[in-house]
């Protein structure tokens, strides 16, 4: 399928695709140490409070009370090549990853019912992601006012904020042999996001920096899903799960500039949008060897499409781009521990699959031509994560750290924008504007290695 460049114009940001998905249709999956080292996986072994980032009904094979905080090191860096021209950059950053609880409240009768659980989880992650590509003078932009001509010389997109979610579940035990649960969650998003460039001018070599119309713009964006899961044990050594969240129903409160509105000028515009991720589900599978070693496979599944409520004809527009393009979510998650007597080692892995088809654009050779090109990996791609723990059991205590490595290799479309009577998404100076009907595109590697610590008490 090719995209139209309708649809960009009318878009304004290519960023409105990666963040539908990147931040609105992903959940933040950072839980406790253990949880992480075990590459997410425990659907259907449960026992703590991050049950509630894949399967409720895992509160609910918890037998102690149980409160853990994690502190998280997230690294991110990005390599941008272009041309044969390599720019990285690296952010670190700090932060509470997760807090989470459990009380388990064991039922004092002849009932088969044994357990009934309650239990509440914080999740936080960094929505932290620069990307800088140097300049190729054979790539040249004729500008709109002055119809002088200007050569590429660097582009910078830059995303920063934060995505949390809160959890509060409930679980239950049946015979030591089911388990169900369900779990509410409220989502926050806050994101400062900025698309800029560098030209220079053929004439007197001078430098100019532009910003692309509708940037820089902040988001504020809160939602709201349910989900319901069920574990049952087929043998003391084998467990299934099952768990299904409904989709998050997102209000998102933007504030942007734009540029050269034939009313208002240059200004600050403000809008609300409504938008719905998709549903997904999650089916896992145990093994639990003996006390000392535990295996877990978790497949998740979207089930639908994302999907913005219509206002306008842009709304119209990325809806159909995500009916025709999007491929819905799929991840693969494996964890497993071995213990030691009070020792224990985790390892995990998981590969979440890229989210469109193959798509085909316009763009800049390096040698300045415009021709069309179609990708498998344009604006996202898949993602391979990889992960090792270790904890120590102090009875009452444990403390827990995590490594994780996750990489992802994609395409970066930028410098596309439109400017007639119907359109702007230009490129924006103090002085001048620059238009293309096509993208110039680098290879961009992802590498994020991140570090967690969790302390813990079970009463």
């Amino acid at each position: 399928m090719s995209i139209s460049a309708a649809f960009f114009a009318q878009a304004q940001d290519i960023s409105i695709l990666r963040n539908s998905v990147d931040v609105y249709s992903n959940s933040p999956m950072i839980g406790s140490s253990k949880f992480n080292a075990m590459g997410g996986a425990n659907g259907a072994l449960g026992g703590d409070a991050s049950s509630l980032l894949t399967n409720p009904a895992g509160l609910g094979v918890a037998i102690s009370g149980e409160v853990s905080g994690t502190l998280s090191i997230m690294g991110n860096k990005n390599t941008s090549t272009l041309a044969g021209a390599s720019t990285s950059y690296s952010n670190t950053r700090g932060d509470l990853g997760n807090v989470g609880g459990v009380m388990t409240f064991q039922l004092m009768t002849e009932s088969a019912w044994k357990f009934i659980n309650v239990g509440v989880n914080f999740s936080n992650q960094s929505l932290d992601n620069y990307v800088e590509t140097s300049g190729n003078s054979n790539i040249l932009f004729t500008d709109v006012d002055t119809s002088n001509s200007s050569s590429f010389g660097r582009h910078a997109y830059n995303r920063y904020g934060n995505l949390s979610k809160t959890s509060f579940g409930v679980g239950a035990n049946y015979n030591n042999n089911l388990y169900v649960g369900a779990g509410l969650n409220f989502f926050n998003a806050s994101l400062d996001q900025s698309d800029t460039a560098s030209l220079n001018s053929t004439t007197n070599n001078s430098t100019e920096f532009f910003s692309k119309n509708g940037t820089p713009y902040y988001e504020r964006s809160n939602g709201f899903s349910a989900s319901l899961g069920v574990i049952g044990k087929l043998s003391p050594n084998f467990r299934l799960g099952a768990s299904i969240e409904t989709p998050t129903f997102w209000t998102i409160d933007k504030s942007y500039n734009f540029y050269n509105d034939p009313v208002y000028g240059d200004d600050i515009g403000l809008e609300s949008n409504k938008f719905t991720s998709p549903l997904k589900a999650t089916v896992s599978a145990a093994f639990v060897a003996s006390k000392n070693f535990s295996l877990d496979v978790d497949y998740t599944l979207g089930l639908t499409k994302p999907k913005y409520k219509v206002y306008t004809q842009t709304e119209t527009d990325i809806n159909n781009f995500f009916k025709d393009n999007y491929k819905n979510l799929s991840e693969l998650r494996v964890g497993a521990e071995y213990r030691v007597k009070q020792v224990r080692l985790r390892g995990g892995y998981s590969y979440a699959s890229t989210p469109f088809d193959a798509l085909t654009i316009g763009r800049y050779t390096d040698g300045g031509d415009q021709v069309d090109q179609s990708y498998g990996n344009l604006i996202l791609n898949n993602r391979n994560a990889l992960s090792f723990g270790i904890g120590y059991d102090f009875k009452s205590f444990y403390i827990d750290a995590a490594y994780q490595n996750i990489t992802s290799k994609y395409t970066n479309p930028f410098m596309f924008g439109v400017l007639d009577d119907n359109n702007n998404s230009a490129y924006y100076s103090a002085t001048n504007s620059v238009a293309s009907d096509s993208f110039i595109v680098s290879d961009v590697k992802n590498i994020r290695n991140n570090f967690f610590l969790t302390l813990g008490w079970k009463f």
